[in-house]
């Protein structure tokens, strides 16, 4: 039995999917040449005012409605107060003690759910890149919009943390709040982690771990420092309250500084920004355009369409997948087999091209009219995918792309006797192997067959008429 019981709260910044910075008209796109998309409102200099970004106000109830959240119809910007590098101005403007909502949930798997304790909104720092030559700054992230989300205490082990950010993340791009890219920033982590005796309610002293880019790396970090204070507590050591660097090369946590409280801050209320109200018509407004989350997206397709489970959580991993798959259903495409050519076609060629779906180049009524022609039998697997390869490439019906292609189906017996002899001639072992009663022997002789018609033989036909044959050659 474990003599202690682990303690876990994660506190996620998400930048929400804006045109512009929170407070300045600077573009909200971090990447680029270094302090090219900075405005003088990012850098507080003298006689500058924010001015609040209302998408990213919008982009933040619905946020709180997508996590059942309550939103507060005031809150209040606040400065919190902090000198290093990456802040122009001195202070970053966040939320405190009147947040935009409070409350909600996120979903852990199995019917749990880790409760959340707030949402604000707050601006972005700026980048630091530390090097031999010394720390460079780019500050085209400072004044980013960022919504924080805090959870609570909740999550019991490295495993949960992993499965509420994957939940969350889910949850953030099917209401279109953010692309939750972690790689690229737009989604970021910071995990307290702490041990308390098994059996207690008194919770122990917590580390803040940072630097964690993935959700691979949150369950890695979280693992490493819970065997790590189970090290300290059992030797009798005390944990110290810091902040910590995760490095996942050496696979290792190391201290970076002593945790702040929020009296170090000296957070006050911004005099700059007046209270944020949010009315009713807002909040209906984003509840309407929040749309369908993919838990309640899941059922529907388990219950509608009758999918297996691969399907219905590949196809309600992204929004855009889903979308696509549907608008290939209401183009008449049976549900299994459009489920079939999402996931294993029409996904890998998209990344392939390196276009997001709403760019792809066969649009879903193109690729019914393609699939159609699958049902009817003018074309087989092997072509239809072709014929697949051929229209991602040229804007052409597929029809028109068939006949170029010379990919009819070949389905006329006279045609495919000969074929069928002549695989016989060229493997007779495999033919003898059938006639023993070893029926997968017989891939070998269709295959043979198919090579020669490059895919067109209809496959069912070639099976019967392989079997004739063989048949008709008697014991052996």
């Amino acid at each position: 039995m474990n003599a202690f019981t682990t303690v876990i709260g994660l506190e996620v910044h998400v930048q929400l999917a804006t045109q512009s910075k929170l407070f300045s008209p600077a573009p909200a796109a971090a990447l680029g040449e270094p302090n090219s998309r900075v405005h003088a409102i990012d850098l507080g200099l003298p006689g500058v005012l924010p001015r609040p970004n209302a998408t990213a106000i919008e982009l933040a109830v619905r946020t709180a409605l997508a996590l059942d959240g309550q939103i507060q119809p005031v809150s209040r910007f606040a400065r919190k107060n902090y000198f290093y590098p990456d802040l122009p101005k001195g202070y970053q403007i966040s939320q405190f003690e009147e947040p935009i909502c409070r409350g909600g949930a996120v979903p852990i798997g199995d019917g749990r759910s880790c409760r959340l304790q707030r949402i604000h909104l707050e601006e972005d720092a700026g980048k630091l890149t530390h090097s031999d030559a010394g720390t460079l700054v780019d500050l085209n992230r400072a004044g980013m919009p960022l919504v924080e989300i805090v959870g609570e205490p909740d999550l019991r082990s490295p495993a949960e943390a992993h499965a509420f950010l994957h939940h969350l993340r889910e949850i953030l791009r099917h209401a279109g709040v953010s692309d939750c890219d972690l790689e690229l920033g737009s989604m970021r982590c910071d995990a307290n982690i702490s041990l308390m005796p098994a059996g207690s309610t008194q919770l122990g002293t917590k580390v803040e771990l940072k630097n964690l880019n993935s959700l691979k790396m949150v369950q890695r970090a979280l693992e490493y420092e819970e065997r790590r204070q189970t090290a300290v507590l059992a030797a009798g050591g005390r944990i110290a309250a810091e902040t910590r660097g995760w490095n996942d090369e050496a696979g290792e946590s190391r201290p970076q500084r002593s945790k702040e409280n929020a009296p170090d801050y000296r957070y006050f209320p911004d005099p700059d920004l007046p209270p944020l109200v949010v009315d009713e018509a807002t909040i209906e407004r984003q509840r309407q355009l929040l749309g369908e989350l993919p838990e309640r997206r899941r059922a529907r397709y388990r219950g509608r369409f009758a999918l297996p489970e691969h399907d219905v959580v590949a196809l309600t991993q992204d929004r855009a997948v889903g979308d696509w798959f549907e608008a290939l259903v209401a183009a008449g495409v049976d549900a299994k087999t459009a489920s079939n050519w999402t996931i294993g076609e029409v996904l890998p060629a998209q990344r392939d091209l390196g276009v997001a779906l709403a760019d792809f180049p066969l649009p879903p009524p193109q690729l019914a009219e393609l699939l159609a022609l699958l049902a009817d039998g003018t074309l087989t697997q092997v072509t239809a995918r072709k014929v697949f390869r051929h229209l991602c490439t040229h804007r052409v019906p597929a029809r028109v792309a068939v006949r170029e292609l010379g990919l009819a189906r070949l389905d006329d017996p006279a045609a495919l006797q000969p074929l069928v002899a002549a695989a016989l001639a060229a493997l007779p072992e495999a033919a003898a192997a059938v006639q023993a009663g070893k029926e997968r022997a017989l891939d070998a002789l269709k295959g043979h067959v198919m090579r020669q018609t490059k895919g067109r033989a209809d496959p069912d036909l070639v099976d019967r008429l392989l079997r004739a044959a063989i048949a008709a050659l008697g014991p052996r």
